[in-house]
């Protein structure tokens, strides 16, 4: 075999993804078993040792790849919130009524949910008891503002009924994407485009004039 010129050696290993930890125990192995265990047990009750005995790695392990556990959760949490402000960014900026804007955030947040479940889980059991969790509901906050906005010009150009106040109506079709996390369990991939056609005939229906 003619071996390759020491340039293109070099591109060969600066094009492999480098990787931290031993294998199968990288960032995102551990960050699935975080947030299934802070969604399962809460974050207060769950350890780092319980960490490291879900993945079969040393406690010291886990520290390779983090400060600690409050880096875990705030990973977590920004994973769920990163993918919900992209969705709410992709409806700020398309053309059309407000109308139809709200209706892509809502099936946009469907997705996110079903996509990223453990995370979103998460992020919606934070009680703001740390600076991670102060700082999550901050942007939850600034989410619910951008909802609150599409609602009011839904309303303003005459889509939605004005007779419910518009953070009332936000709160509530949040309320009920959000109410996914008790029961929806993923089963099909098809799954989350029914589920998103089923919020959006529920929710819009209620909603429209």
């Amino acid at each position: 075999m003619t071996a390759l010129p020491n340039t293109q050696q070099g591109a060969t290993r600066a094009a492999q993804p480098k990787r931290r930890g031993r294998p199968g125990y990288d960032l995102e192995s551990l960050l699935q078993i975080a947030a299934k265990l802070f969604y399962e047990r809460g974050y207060d009750g769950t350890s780092m040792e319980e960490l490291g005995r879900k993945l079969g790695i040393t406690k010291s392990a886990i520290y390779y790849h983090v400060r600690g556990k409050e880096e875990l959760l705030k990973l977590c949490v920004d994973r769920a919130l990163d993918g919900l402000f992209a969705v709410a960014g992709e409806a700020e900026r398309a053309e059309g009524r407000a109308i139809d804007r709200l209706e892509h955030l809502v099936r946009g947040s469907v997705g996110v949910l079903t996509e990223q479940l453990p995370f979103v889980t998460v992020l919606l059991r934070v009680r703001g008891n740390s600076k991670v969790e102060r700082a999550a509901l901050a942007r939850r906050r600034e989410f619910d503002h951008i909802v609150a906005d599409l609602v009011q010009q839904a309303e303003a150009e005459g889509d939605i009924r004005p007779d419910v106040d518009p953070a009332i109506t936000a709160r509530l079709l949040f309320g009920l994407v959000n109410s996914l996390i008790d029961w929806y369990r993923p089963r099909v991939a098809s799954d989350s485009a029914a589920l998103a056609d089923a919020v959006a005939k529920i929710a819009f229906d209620g909603i429209r004039v």
